[in-house]
């Protein structure tokens, strides 16, 4: 069975088909009822008229309790934010959560987290949400604010990890019709770059053959994804850069090496490396965000840092760049008589979409919302290590759309609801989609 054919059997099981077509789109109620009255050209097709019309009001119905199930889970785990690597409780949340659609837990070892499936053999689909919060104080004034002073669900993973929650469950109801296994992965820490290789590590990724993950974007309306082949966000580079003079009197900077003036001139060098050495065609950025030096007026300081990002599209360039880093750095250093040590973080890498899996959902997702060519986007996601190890497809899906609407990892970041009505078809129809698709393959 395809899974274009699960709009059909969504009439007669609410749970049985994400189509957006048939569970929120009203218009269709009429396209069948006319296009049955022009087949049934009898007084019987009244009758028919009346029994579908109501069957759709009663699957609207079931849709409607359905996603205010989720809305109510959602506004649960934000008002109960976990940073990453404590999300304690929102675990446990989850576990219950599922253990009472009898969906499987697998055993993972994850401190934080986990991973479940439904369906059996192959082929195997990974759909992934992540669960932790940042540590801002909401601002919202919301009636389902945080109760965690101090941290708050800033970025949308309640979202996130809801979405996966109603994937879960309309994928077990059809779990008999599966062509393969859906793994649905619900990771920590995602905010600290961490929680995806803590994934990969378990093993459970091995046999999947493509992953499916998404972030909610408040710049797009609810009802809108976003979505293109190629690079979606930012590779990440994280530096930190120690300089090491020799402390003086202020009034005697020669006897000493002014470590304030190494610090200036190394971050005033670094402006020509995007300036002027990379392309116009090409996105990168290099910004310098912190810089700490001495204590008081009267004494040149002994040490200082600096700290920032470098991030680009491009995998190549990215490493071109961090290699000219080092050289400019080290060699203003150098110029100065001071000792220098750059540390680089662990950070991701491109969120790089397999072309082939992202031009097929692109086209596959047109009945799902309004699908629009994604604009990439600067900032990292951790989900780009999963891509690294197995082909992935990753998305933007509109979750406000407001003019000036707050942007992630804002205090006053606030999600419409509505947005349900996408992420979770998403989910589902991505993974009936590709289990179709690899079965084909194999």
């Amino acid at each position: 069975m395809v899974s274009g054919s699960w709009s059909v059997i969504f009439l007669m099981n609410p749970l049985s088909s994400p189509s957006k077509a048939i569970y929120h789109n009203t218009k269709i109620r009429g396209l069948i009822i006319d296009y049955l009255l022009s087949i049934f050209v009898s007084a019987s097709s009244f009758v028919l008229y009346w029994m579908v019309d109501r069957c759709i009001r009663v699957k609207e119905s079931a849709m409607k309790k359905f996603y205010d199930k989720l809305i109510q889970t959602r506004h649960y785990l934000h008002q109960h934010p976990e940073l990453s690597g404590q999300e304690f409780e929102t675990t446990a949340f989850l576990k219950g959560y599922l253990e009472d659609l009898d969906i499987r837990i697998l055993e993972s070892g994850l401190k934080t987290g986990l991973v479940a499936e439904v369906g059996s053999g192959k082929p195997v689909i990974a759909l992934r949400a992540d669960i932790d919060a940042l540590p801002i104080l909401e601002q919202t004034g919301l009636p389902y604010a945080s109760q965690n002073a101090g941290v708050m669900h800033a970025c949308g993973h309640d979202f996130h990890q809801t979405s996966l929650l109603g994937a879960a469950e309309l994928l077990k109801a059809m779990e008999g019709d599966l062509r393969g296994t859906v793994r649905l992965i619900f990771q920590p820490a995602e905010e600290t770059s961490q929680g995806a290789s803590q994934v990969l590590a378990t093993g459970l990724l091995d046999d999947v053959s493509a992953i499916i993950g998404f972030h909610n974007m408040p710049q797009l309306k609810a009802g809108q994804l976003a979505l293109k082949a190629g690079a979606m966000m930012a590779g990440v580079e994280k530096f930190k850069v120690e300089v090491e003079g020799v402390s003086s009197h202020a009034a005697r900077p020669d006897l000493g090496v002014d470590t304030v003036l190494t610090l200036t001139s190394m971050i005033q060098n670094l402006q020509a490396l995007v300036a002027r050495t990379v392309s116009p065609f090409e996105a990168a950025v290099l910004s310098v965000t912190h810089i700490e030096s001495g204590a008081t007026w009267n004494v040149l300081p002994q040490s200082g840092f600096f700290e920032g990002t470098i991030r680009s599209f491009n995998p190549t360039l990215q490493q071109r760049l961090k290699e000219d880093f080092i050289r400019i750095v080290e060699n203003t250093a150098e110029n100065f008589g001071a000792q220098v040590r750059i540390s680089w973080d662990h950070t991701p890498p491109v969120t790089y979409n397999d072309p082939e899996l992202a031009e097929l959902l692109y086209e596959h997702s047109q009945n799902l919302a309004e699908v629009l060519p994604a604009n990439p986007s600067s900032a990292g996601e951790d989900f780009a290590f999963y891509q690294e190890k197995l082909p992935g497809v990753f998305a933007f899906i509109g979750s406000n759309g407001a003019e000036n609407a707050p942007d992630l990892h804002h205090d006053s970041m606030v999600i419409d609801d509505e947005a349900f009505k996408v992420s979770v078809p998403y989910y589902v129809e991505s993974a009936l989609f590709l289990l179709q698709h690899y079965k084909q393959k194999a």
